[in-house]
């Protein structure tokens, strides 16, 4: 019976650190649900439910259904996932919305799938499976939105704006989350994709939410906000081309407008449109001090990238997880001799 005892603890001790974490504000109506679906697809796991200051008994219920219930007071997804990531320590993190809009079903396979690849990053696809499941106008802007990121900065991650994810600890400890609201996703995948971080992509079903739940997300404000994010972020993490592009754009006017200057002084010797040939050699001066502006700026988000990536290799993929794999097969072998 010892020896039984022994090998289910090796097993429990050999199993990775995994914690659900489920950003809520105001979903009273499913988040008991979502917390037991995810119970019994991951009863090893530890839920932490972050209340984001809700007007209803979502803290209550969370609690009651068997979830580690903390608050977060800064509103805003952004700041919730932000304080999460600070406050957790696990091998594995699972991302996921308290809407009861995702299928718990999934998560062990994309856990297994972050373990065995390893992944640092398992995003799930969201396919519907009920015809209210988008808003109106939500599944162009996630395409539009998706399609810009994987056009700037690689086309590597699909369905960008879903919130069921998986994340490793050395995604989650190096990730320097800036973004307070909905657009925190788009932010995480950038990040995957500028440290070229393994990414893996698992299909999961997608239903609306039960009547009487209302989504958190404003289609035209949280889409120009996200918007607003790429632009920053293709800024940040893309200045050569950025302004290079200001820059050319700049040369083109600049040349428009000076072109017939020059032409009429190649054949009167004269220059009758003085302030024209100011403003365009202006404007082509400017275009040179944006190229300039790219090339410092590049080799500034050089640095920054190489510190981001020192960061995330000071923890080796699964570390944990793996040290104590090792330290509970050495107390088996020890045990069974």
């Amino acid at each position: 019976m010892r020896n039984e005892d022994q090998k289910l603890a090796g097993r429990a001790a050999c199993a990775p650190r995994t914690a659900i974490l489920i950003p809520c504000y105001n979903e009273s109506l499913t988040i008991a649900k979502v917390v037991e679906d995810f119970r019994r697809a991951l009863p090893e796991a530890a839920i932490y439910v972050y209340d984001n200051n809700s007007q209803d008994d979502t803290a209550a219920k969370a609690a009651d259904a068997g979830a580690m219930v903390r608050r977060e007071d800064m509103q805003g997804k952004g700041n919730v996932v932000r304080r999460m990531f600070r406050d957790i320590e696990a091998d594995f993190y699972i991302l996921v919305d308290g809407d009861d809009t995702y299928d718990a079903k999934i998560a062990p396979q994309m856990l297994h799938l972050a373990l065995e690849e390893p992944c640092d990053l398992v995003n799930c696809i969201r396919r519907e499976s009920e015809q209210a499941a988008y808003r109106m106008g939500h599944r162009f802007g996630n395409q539009m939105l998706t399609g810009m990121v994987r056009y700037i900065f690689g086309n590597r991650v699909q369905d960008m704006l879903s919130g069921y994810k998986v994340l490793s600890r050395r995604f989650v400890k190096s990730f320097p989350a800036l973004s307070g609201g909905f657009d925190i996703e788009t932010e995480l995948t950038v990040h995957a994709l500028e440290l070229s971080m393994p990414v893996a992509h698992v299909e999961g079903s997608y239903r609306g939410r039960p009547e009487g739940s209302e989504s958190k997300l404003h289609t035209y404000r949280d889409g120009l906000r996200i918007l607003w994010l790429i632009s920053i972020l293709f800024k940040h993490e893309r200045p050569l081309q950025f302004f290079w592009w200001i820059g050319l754009i700049l040369m083109l006017i600049s040349l428009a407008l000076g072109i017939p200057v020059v032409l009429q002084f190649l054949q009167t010797g004269l220059v009758m449109r003085l302030p024209t040939a100011v403003l365009a050699m202006g404007i082509m001066l400017v275009a040179f001090l944006s190229i300039m502006t790219g090339l410092i700026l590049d080799t500034v988000t050089r640095g920054r990238r190489e510190a981001k990536m020192l960061t995330y290799l000071q923890y080796s993929a699964h570390q944990g997880f793996l040290q104590r794999k090792s330290h509970a097969a050495g107390s088996t072998d020890e045990s069974a001799s």
